[in-house]
């Protein structure tokens, strides 16, 4: 990856290649108990050099996929099921505890986050945001028209960004990184604005990125944006991958699965996921043999 791990330069690879990747973090806990577990269950050697009161936190157990150009891979999940430490990893913003990430060109990552500032207009972040992915003046005052279309602000984009609702933020920071054609755009809970017409707009806009031979991550808790833009769906639960496949086959299970959970039948929850998850565990089992046949 570029910023990531390696560039995959030959013609015809895919886009994006995760190679059992896995995220660990070392924290900080007052959990006596938690800290007297992890001493148990690892050897003395692995503790040398570790602060006596943290403990490893697993965000991302090892996975691994393969996405093609033109897919856009809808990202499902509950809150802390390492949907953002994976596009983490997929942007370069860090590197996987082990395994790789792989990708053909460099990925844009637009988040709700995007750093922008509040005390100038849309167009001077419009402006600084292009400038900052690399775009000369020339291309911003060529692109400049559209980027004001897609996310319309009209004569809101000379106000100062701090008298924008977060809706309106979220449409320009849409629209500045959808400005430069990315090939690989990852886009992180941004669409969810609860406009229509920018809903509509966006989709329009993330269909020409995949046809111009690119593919999209995006992450949202809207299912219904999730299903109408993205061409396959991977399921994350508790950092282990659960799902991946059609989009309204993904997010039905899923959502079979929260509603087991709202009503509190957490054995009838677990039975939809874990039987996700080993469908998804047979269906690698024979891709791996399929392939191993092939290469004989």
């Amino acid at each position: 990856m570029v910023a990531a791990e390696q560039v995959l330069d030959v013609e015809g690879h895919p886009c994006v290649v995760v190679d059992r990747a896995a995220m660990e973090y070392r924290v900080v806990t007052t959990d006596s108990e938690a800290v007297a577990q992890e001493r148990r269950d690892t050897s003395f050697m692995s503790r040398i050099g570790r602060r006596p009161n943290t403990v490893t936190v697993r965000a991302l157990y090892e996975l691994s996929l393969v996405v093609e150009r033109g897919e856009s891979v809808g990202i499902i999940g509950r809150n802390g099921s390492g949907k953002s430490t994976l596009m983490k990893l997929i942007s370069g913003q860090v590197r996987p505890s082990s395994g790789a990430v792989f990708a053909s060109s460099t990925p844009i990552m637009l988040g709700v986050n995007a750093a922008l500032m509040p005390d100038l207009s849309g167009h001077q972040n419009v402006v600084l945001g292009c400038l900052a992915m690399g775009m000369s003046r020339q291309e911003i005052d060529a692109k400049f028209a559209s980027i004001v279309e897609l996310c319309g602000l009209e004569d809101s984009i000379y106000l100062p960004m701090k008298s924008y609702s977060s809706g309106m933020a979220s449409r320009l920071r849409f629209a500045i990184a959808a400005s430069i054609d990315p090939e690989i755009l990852l886009v992180d809970e941004a669409l969810n604005t609860g406009d229509a017409q920018f809903g509509d707009r966006s989709k329009r806009r993330m269909d020409q990125l995949r046809e111009q031979a690119g593919c999209v991550f995006l992450v949202s808790h809207s299912l219904d944006t999730i299903t109408k833009m993205c061409t396959r769906v991977i399921w994350l639960d508790k950092g282990h991958l659960i799902m991946d496949g059609d989009p309204s086959e993904t997010v039905k299970a899923y959502q079979d699965f929260t509603g087991q959970l709202a009503k509190g039948n957490n054995m009838s929850a677990a039975k939809i996921r874990d039987e996700a998850r080993a469908s998804l565990q047979m269906t690698e089992v024979l891709a791996r043999s399929k392939m191993r046949r092939s290469r004989a």
